[in-house]
C-alpha cells in the first residue's frame, strides 16, 4: 500500500509562524555560528527548508557535536537511544 503523505504532515501548528517573527527574513540566523558543546534547542524556521531536521525532534535540547558543511551536527537523546541529525543553523537557538 502507498505511504500516504509527506514530510511536513500534521505539522501545521508546529511550522506556523508568529505575526510578530513574519516579514523579513533575519539574517542574524543564517549567519549565526556554535561551538562543540554548546546547546542548542531545535525550532524549525518554516521559510527555510533547508537543513531540516526530522519535525518529531521539534522543541528538543540537544548538544553540537560538530559541523557538515553549512550545517552542524546535534545529537540528541530520544529515550534512551542518542541520535544525530544534520541541521541548518537557521533552526538552531542557543540555550
Amino acid at each position: 500500500m502507498k505511504r500516504i503523505g509527506g514530510f511536513r504532515r500534521k505539522s501545521r501548528y508546529k511550522m506556523k509562524m508568529s505575526i510578530s517573527d513574519k516579514g523579513k527574513l533575519p539574517l542574524k540566523r543564517y549567519l549565526q555560528t556554535f561551538e562543540e558543546g554548546d546547546k542548542v534547542l531545535l525550532k524549525a524556521f518554516s521559510p527555510e527548508q533547508k537543513g531540516l531536521f526530522c519535525l518529531r525532534f521539534h522543541g528538543k535540547v540537544g548538544e553540537v557535536i560538530g559541523n557538515q558543511g553549512s550545517c552542524y551536527k546535534v545529537q540528541i537523546k530520544d529515550g534512551k537511544a542518542l541520535k544525530t541529525c544534520i541541521v541548518n543553523p537557521v533552526h538552531l537557538v542557543r540555550v
